[in-house]
């Protein structure tokens, strides 16, 4: 028996099963009863196959040129003003930066931070001197305990 076949004989089974249990609880009129088994069965075939869905293509909420503002970044799947855009990605709608930029079509280089804000943190940063080699103190006190002399 080959499988087109068997798979058509186990439709007809749980078909004939469905319609009689509907039948015995409910009643139907005679011309009525080739339409439910028909109905029964194109059902029961169509449960297997995938079903297409319609890829819809979402329209941003503002166009890409105006969601990069000096002092906000707006987002283009809900419109929202934001400074920093990454942990809103992640918390509304599960995507990280990149997920979003191909999902837009956006360049590598898309910012995710506000310009003005980034240049704000930048100055902060370089105030409190991150980013700059540590020099040593010349002439200080040697950190630690004293080394012991070798015997």
């Amino acid at each position: 028996m080959t499988e087109s076949s068997q798979v058509h004989n186990e439709l007809l089974a749980l078909t004939a099963d469905i319609v009689s249990s509907h039948f015995a609880n409910n009643t139907v009129a005679p011309a009525d009863v080739p339409g439910v088994i028909a109905s029964v069965y194109a059902t029961l075939s169509s449960l297997g196959s995938p079903v297409e869905v319609p890829v819809v293509r979402q329209e941003p909420a503002v166009s890409i040129r105006a969601s990069i503002k000096p002092d906000f970044i707006v987002c283009l799947e809900d419109g929202k003003k934001l400074k920093m855009l990454k942990r809103h990605l992640m918390t509304r709608y599960g995507m990280t930066p990149d997920d979003y930029r191909a999902k837009w079509g956006l360049p590598a280089d898309y910012p995710m931070v506000a310009p003005n804000y980034a240049e704000q943190r930048r100055t902060l940063a370089k105030s409190i001197g991150l980013g700059t080699k540590r020099v040593a103190k010349v002439g200080g006190k040697p950190r630690g305990r004293p080394r012991k002399n070798p015997v």
